[in-house]
């Protein structure tokens, strides 16, 4: 959820999570903090992650590399 008043990751499943975020779905600023989020929960780089599908939709997939 883009836009929200609180932040928050929870994990809903094994690999599904729930995410609200301050920032705008704008000028990408909802996925460039989506990306920082899973960077620090997984512990790696924000360079090791990435949007693999859904850029413009609330339910996307992504990749963590190690």
């Amino acid at each position: 959820t883009a836009g929200a008043k609180k932040e928050f990751l929870k994990k809903k499943y094994l690999d599904h999570f729930e995410v609200s975020l301050k920032e705008k779905a704008e000028r990408n600023q909802a996925n460039t903090r989506l990306i920082a989020l899973i960077a620090e929960h997984f512990k790696v780089s924000v360079n090791k992650v990435r949007i693999i599908n859904g850029h413009k939709h609330p339910s996307k997939l992504l990749v963590v590399e190690e």
